[in-house]
């Protein structure tokens, strides 16, 4: 397991270092064998510090949790904890997905668009247009709405998109301001 630990605007000892790596190692070697990157991130936001766990443990299987308290070691065992309550959660739901086969997946592209409009071969700025920026390129896995959810929660996502694998349309799911999830599937209306 490759283990970066970082700190912003916080110097991370090396006791707390030699902690949160005990620590993820025991976790994550007890529901996946061997994780392969794992990015902590401790900050401080005015008295509280910040752990940000973010674990990469296979192809689609990213992991994030996050952890707040008055000292680093409390916030991190918070996120470590959050984690670990994850994966306990989602291990049956994940071996079932695995043991289904590499399904299909569909490519996507993501493309920046600017605020700006092209009138008569001249550029002109939208005013209050906001910039839409996407980061890479991306799979849309093929999931059944069950596992689209655990995908989503598993990676603290605020929405995630996805070939429904029962009828092969696509279909959108995001946490609503209420907490719950909201489900768009086109293909029943």
């Amino acid at each position: 397991m490759q283990l970066s630990v970082k700190g912003k605007q916080l110097d991370v000892g090396d006791a707390l270092r030699t902690h949160i790596e005990d620590n993820l190692s025991a976790t994550l070697d007890k529901y996946f064998g061997d994780a392969i990157d794992v990015n902590v991130t401790m900050s401080k936001n005015a008295y509280l510090y910040r752990a940000t766990v973010v674990a990469h443990v296979g192809k689609n299987i990213r992991l994030e949790a996050n952890g707040e308290a008055g000292e680093p070691y409390p916030a991190f065992d918070l996120a470590a904890e959050r984690l670990s309550k994850r994966l306990r959660r989602h291990k049956r739901k994940l071996r079932d997905d695995h043991a289904e086969g590499g399904k299909e997946a569909t490519h996507a592209q993501h493309y920046i668009l600017s605020g700006e409009e092209e009138k008569d071969d001249q550029k002109e700025e939208v005013e209050d247009s906001p910039l839409i920026v996407a980061e890479m390129a991306t799979e849309i896995p093929t999931l059944t709405a069950g596992l689209a959810v655990m995908r989503m929660d598993l990676e603290d996502l605020p929405a995630m998109m996805f070939r429904n694998s029962k009828h092969g349309g696509l279909n959108m799911i995001y946490r609503r301001a209420d907490g719950n999830i909201g489900w768009v599937d086109p293909s029943t209306s």
